[in-house]
C-alpha cells in the first residue's frame, strides 16, 4: 500500500500551512489537495510554498469534491459550518475525515455523526497527546476525590479565538462529568455574575481568558476541603495538534465507519 493521500482544507490559514507542514514531515502521507473558499487570494497558489517547504506541485483550489475523490483522507480545522459541508463530502467519498474544529452547535454534532455512519470521522477538541492525557488524570481524579472536590476549568488563547469556552475546556469538563458519572450538561457553568449565591455541589465551572497570542493553557482545579488540586496544560506551538491530527487519520485508514475521537486514537478512551 503506497502513502494516505490527504487533503487540507482551510490550506491557506495559520493551522492550514501548520498541517501541510505536519504532513509533509510524517511518514506514510502525502499531500494530494489543499482547499480554500471561492474567491481566496491564494486560489492557484502552491500549497508547500505558501506552508513554506517549497514546491509540492499542490495548487490550491475551491473544489473538495474532485480532491476528495482522488484522496484517503480530510485534514479539517475550519469552522462549523464548513465542516458540516465537508463531512457530507467526505462520507459520500468513504474517506477518513480528521475535525479539530470547535464551537460546533447539537445540531452540528448530529449531522457529523450522521456522516460518521458512512465514514471513518475523527473529531476531537484537542488533537495534542498531552491534552488527552490530562483529561485522563481528570477523569480518574474526579471519580476518585468524589463530589466533595469542586472542580473549575480555566483557559487561555489568543485574543482572535471566537468560541468559548474553548473545545479543549469542555473535553477536559467532559471527562470530570464522565469520572463523576453525570452529564456535564445537567452541572456545567459557564458565566457567573452578579449576586450568584453559593456554589452549588458538583456543579464543573468554566473561565475564559483572551489575550495576545496564547497557543492554548487550560489548568484544572479539584478545590476541595483544606487542599487544592491543579492539573495544567500548555500547548507552545500549535504543531501539536497537526501531528495529532496526521495521527489520528494513519489510524483510521481501514477502520469501519465510526465517530471515533483521539482518546481512541491513543488508547485512552474510558472504560465502563
Amino acid at each position: 500500500m503506497g502513502d494516505m493521500r490527504l487533503v487540507v482544507v482551510g490550506a491557506a490559514g495559520r493551522m492550514g500551512r501548520t498541517l501541510i507542514r505536519a504532513v509533509t514531515e510524517a511518514e506514510g502521507c502525502v499531500v494530494t489537495g489543499a482547499i480554500e473558499r471561492s474567491g481566496s487570494p491564494d486560489l492557484g497558489r502552491d500549497a508547500g510554498q505558501l506552508a513554506g517547504l517549497g514546491g509540492l506541485d499542490v495548487p490550491i483550489t475551491d473544489d473538495p469534491l474532485t480532491a476528495f475523490a482522488k484522496a484517503d483522507g480530510v485534514l479539517d480545522f475550519t469552522s462549523p459550518a464548513s465542516t458540516v459541508h465537508f463531512a457530507e463530502l467526505a462520507a459520500q467519498a468513504r474517506i477518513v475525515h480528521v475535525i479539530g474544529t470547535t464551537g460546533c452547535s447539537a445540531e452540528d454534532d448530529a449531522r457529523l455523526a450522521a456522516a460518521a455512519r458512512h465514514a471513518v470521522l475523527g473529531k476531537s477538541g484537542n488533537m495534542s497527546l498531552g491534552v488527552n492525557l490530562l483529561a485522563q488524570l481528570v477523569r480518574e481524579a474526579a471519580r476518585a476525590l468524589g463530589a466533595d472536590y469542586d472542580v473549575e476549568v480555566l483557559e487561555m488563547h489568543h485574543r482572535m479565538k471566537v468560541d468559548a469556552p474553548s473545545g479543549t475546556a469542555l473535553l477536559l469538563g467532559k471527562a470530570a462529568a464522565e469520572g463523576r458519572r453525570v452529564s456535564l450538561d445537567d452541572h456545567s457553568v459557564r458565566v457567573r455574575d452578579g449576586h450568584t449565591g453559593a456554589r452549588r455541589p458538583g456543579d464543573i465551572g468554566f473561565a475564559t481568558l483572551r489575550g495576545g497570542t496564547v497557543v492554548g493553557e487550560h489548568t484544572v482545579v479539584l478545590a476541595g476541603p483544606h487542599e487544592r488540586i491543579e492539573l495544567t496544560h500548555r500547548a507552545e506551538d500549535r504543531s501539536i495538534f497537526a501531528h495529532g491530527a496526521v495521527k489520528a487519520a494513519l489510524w483510521g485508514m481501514g477502520r469501519k465507519p465510526g465517530l471515533y475521537s483521539m482518546a481512541d486514537v491513543l488508547g485512552l478512551a474510558p472504560r465502563g
